[in-house]
């Protein structure tokens, strides 16, 4: 009885299998230092908004203390290490309370235009017919609209361009929303029109289980691959919307809620008196949040692009070479004989041609 050795692969653990874990061992390189970048500027942002109280000496509306008043535009000190707005606000204690402000627009806005997305890219998709030419028009005469004005449009609508905390978020979420359901609708309408061809769902079809059951226990899991990508880089996107809305003077009242891009209109004018620190905080934290989350984004879509993704390292690749096999009998050393099973002295030229002497 002939006996032999298998080998099986070595089960990964669940931390292992974690989409950004499995994507990071992926990654190599120039892509790997940009997706860790990424993930450490995302992942300090996420928990400065988590531990905003604990982190900020101040609230985002306090203009004194029991030493009394803060005074307009104090330069950084032990007291405000970052310096004081021309409100009387505390800089540092802004930046942190404003953390806070752009992570609930994300989730508020980025989660609903997935889920209004998601749906009407399914029944487009799945049903076809007259549903999906006017769900593919409606798609594109929004997506059309510029978001910027039409978070304007929305902030006067809700608010009267003076925000409340939930009022800002909201008119921020909901421009944004309406901006970007197109994105999730045009993505999910063409992986459901793809495989709704495929051969398990037409067999669920004739052994006659409903379409909704089919929609979403066959199509929807394996439609939706691709959504974490344009969660990350619409996120980036949603934080630019509400900053512009506050610079513009559209966005939260101060005594509402603290903001990056209200704070930078109210420090237009110290610019040029030299006061640099109330606008030099506030736009960095703009810039490394939406910097961090691009980074993750752009890293992530590399990696799922079997055409961007960058080669292994040599030692590595060299060994996935010599236990992949170009022939039907498996690797090398698997054959029928193995190597020992070549005739002596038999060789291979550079082509692969078997040489005799």
């Amino acid at each position: 009885m002939a006996s032999g050795t298998t080998s099986t692969a070595p089960k990964r653990s669940i931390w292992s299998r974690l989409p950004v874990v499995h994507q990071l061992r992926q990654s190599v390189g120039l892509q790997r230092g940009m997706l860790i970048v990424g993930l450490v500027l995302t992942g300090i942002f996420i928990l400065i908004a988590v531990f905003a109280p604990l982190i900020a000496p101040y609230g985002f509306a306090q203009l004194k203390d029991a030493n009394g008043q803060f005074g307009s535009q104090q330069p950084p000190s032990p007291a405000h290490i970052w310096g004081t707005t021309v409100g009387g606000y505390d800089v540092f204690s802004r930046v942190i309370w404003g953390a806070q402000t752009a992570i609930l627009v994300i989730v508020v806005a980025v989660i609903l235009s997935i889920f209004a997305g998601v749906v009407l890219g399914l029944v487009s998709g799945y049903f076809g017919g007259w549903v999906d030419r006017v769900l593919v028009v409606i798609a594109d005469a929004i997506y059309a609209f510029p978001s910027l004005l039409l978070a304007i449009v929305m902030a006067i609508v809700i608010s009267g361009g003076q925000s409340s905390l939930w009022g800002g978020i909201l008119a921020a979420a909901i421009s944004i929303t309406v901006v970007y359901i197109p994105q999730y609708f045009r993505v999910i309408r063409s992986e459901v029109v793809r495989i709704k061809a495929e051969a398990y769902v037409e067999s669920a079809k004739v052994i006659g289980a409903s379409n909704g059951r089919i929609m979403f226990r066959h199509v929807f899991r394996n439609s939706t691959r691709t959504l974490p990508l344009i969660f990350t880089l619409n996120s980036s996107d949603a934080i630019l919307t509400l900053a512009a809305l506050g610079f513009l003077g559209f966005g939260i009242e101060p005594t509402a809620a603290a903001e990056w891009g209200y704070d930078l209109n109210k420090a237009l004018s110290d610019v040029t008196s030299g006061i640099w620190w109330t606008s030099i905080y506030p736009g960095l934290a703009i810039v490394l949040v939406v910097l961090g989350i691009t980074l993750v984004g752009e890293s992530l879509n590399d990696l799922a692009d079997p055409r961007l993704r960058g080669r292994r390292r040599a030692a590595e690749a060299s060994g996935l070479v010599a236990e992949t096999s170009v022939v039907p009998g498996g690797p090398l050393e698997a054959g029928p004989g193995g190597i020992d099973g070549l005739e002596g002295g038999e060789s291979f030229d550079e082509h692969g041609i078997e040489v005799k002497p």
